[in-house]
């Protein structure tokens, strides 16, 4: 629990910071507009049409398509940028719905009162329209507050920091404890600015000074706390952190804390994350220079960024073409080989296996019809899933996208049959299961590699030199073993990172390169 509440402040601060923000710019927008909607009455359906279909989109799907789209015009694509955007669109709807219909609602008889007395529409709007609407509209702000404070903590996959990094991070790693942690916070905060938006209604409606006063000065006190902290770091003297991606399953965890730890040890630079990414996010994030360094797979750049045939591929000529290629399109370096594969795989029960007499995987095709497969969230719509299933003729009576985190357990249990493993997990181990033998070759090798950024290589050629003195450092069987240790064991991923570093120079002096 201490680790867990450690991170709080910069998980809640950068949640806060999203969440003010947009809330903000919600505001900005759909206020005027609601308004503007009451005075020219064609603006009506198209303003709440297009707000309707953008509340119409997935939350997730939202925020992840702002990151192509801000790539196209050449600007951040992760992080704060494209999470403040995809926010600020979900709370317009709430508050310009509520505008519009609160506003509409006033009794005509009052309306005409009010011209019959001398009001300019200007004044009817501010004196008698906007006062008697309050209600409806401050209900859409508190909508919109509880949305946005909630659908920030989708944030994380497009590398915003957010109290999202303890949920994602914690359902990938099994740590209950992070998503308690992730989860009471954020309802604290809901909570929290629910309350003071509806302090600040009541009491301009009963005209409660006070209790005004106090809820201003407390909310411009959040907004004070939001904007010296988005400053700080640009008043900063300290240079630019190396930014880490990580994918969301735990071995990207343990490397994208192992890399940090060893950055910041060999070269004394600052490092930061950026965890949770897609695998396309992360790839594009690196080519346009959004983060530095992370670990990829051969196999998935090979078949995801080259589109190349996945079936009968072997190992040196996938690596050697991948480095010419990243070199050549991107400018991107491979930095090191760590050491060891983590491929795609197809497994299942090892009881389950013997009874049905399975071994490989072209002895699944006549079974596959009464059986049920899950894969992660990315594994169907993979070039890998296509080859296996085109080059065995496998076609399942159940096909089951789930999070990485629950698919071993799935299986373990029996809700479906086989899942797309990953290699060096040590769960396959922990829950007796066993992987079917491609014997016919359709996924291809996967070696984990170390990929920097052209910015990296040119900015920080010492960081470049470190990252490739870990060429070689990890095996299989370490690897397996420390994700066991998280999986399993419950271990923190930053601990198995520095338990592993302190074994490595132990046995390895420093500079030595292998």
């Amino acid at each position: 629990m201490s680790e867990q509440l450690a991170l709080l402040p910069g998980y809640l601060t950068a949640h806060l910071q999203l969440t003010l923000l947009a809330l903000l710019s919600s505001a900005a927008v759909s206020l005027p507009l609601g308004v503007a909607v009451t005075r020219v009455r064609w603006l009506e359906q198209p303003a709440l049409g297009v707000a309707g279909v953008i509340q119409t989109i997935p939350s997730l799907a939202l925020l992840a398509v702002m990151v192509p789209l801000l790539a196209a015009l050449g600007l951040q694509s992760i992080g704060f940028l494209p999470a403040f955007i995809g926010l600020t669109l979900y709370g317009v709807l709430p508050m310009l719905r509520n505008t519009v219909t609160g506003i509409a609602g006033v009794d005509p008889a009052i309306r005409e009162a009010a011209r019959a007395v001398g009001m300019t529409p200007a004044q009817q709007l501010r004196r008698v329209e906007l006062p008697l609407a309050m209600p409806v509209i401050v209900a859409g702000i508190r909508t919109a507050t509880v949305w946005t404070v909630g659908i920030a903590t989708l944030s994380t996959p497009v590398g915003a920091t957010s109290l999202g990094n303890y949920i994602f991070s914690g359902l990938q790693t099994r740590n209950s404890t992070a998503v308690l942690v992730g989860c009471v916070a954020a309802a604290a905060l809901a909570m929290l600015l629910d309350g003071l938006v509806r302090a600040l209604e009541t009491g301009v409606r009963t005209r409660r000074r006070r209790r005004v006063a106090v809820v201003v000065a407390a909310m411009a006190a959040l907004y004070l706390y939001t904007g010296l902290t988005l400053a700080a770091p640009l008043l900063s003297r300290s240079g630019r952190p190396v930014t880490i991606g990580a994918k969301t399953f735990t071995e990207q965890y343990i490397l994208a804390h192992l890399l940090g730890q060893w950055v910041e040890r060999e070269t004394g630079r600052p490092t930061t994350q950026r965890q949770s990414l897609g695998s396309m996010v992360a790839f594009n994030a690196l080519a346009a220079g959004d983060i530095d360094v992370y670990v990829d797979y051969s196999g998935t750049l090979w078949a995801n960024e080259m589109g190349r045939q996945t079936v009968g591929m072997d190992r040196a000529t996938v690596l050697a073409e991948v480095r010419t290629f990243l070199a050549d399109a991107h400018g991107i370096r491979v930095a090191a080989t760590l050491g060891f594969e983590n491929a795609y795989a197809v497994a299942m029960r090892a009881r389950d296996a013997d009874a049905m007499r399975l071994t490989r995987l072209s002895d699944l095709t006549p079974l596959a019809p009464g059986l049920s497969m899950g894969g992660d969230y990315e594994f169907f719509s993979r070039p890998e899933w296509v080859a296996i299933r085109d080059t065995y003729g496998l076609a399942f009576g159940e096909q089951r996208t789930m999070d990485p985190a629950l698919m071993y357990q799935a299986v373990a249990q029996g809700a479906v049959d086989l899942i797309s493993a990953f290699t060096t997990d040590g769960r396959i181990s922990a829950f007796d299961l066993r992987v079917l033998e491609d014997d016919r070759a359709a996924i291809p090798p996967y070696d984990a590699l170390i990929l920097v950024s052209a910015r990296l290589a040119r900015d920080w050629p010492d960081v470049l030199v470190a990252l490739a003195r870990l060429d070689g450092a990890i095996d299989v069987d370490t690897m397996r073993r420390m994700n066991l240790d998280v999986d399993e064991r419950g271990a923190d991923p930053i601990t198995v990172a520095a338990d592993f570093l302190s074994g490595l120079s132990r046995a390895r002096p420093a500079g030595e390169t292998r």
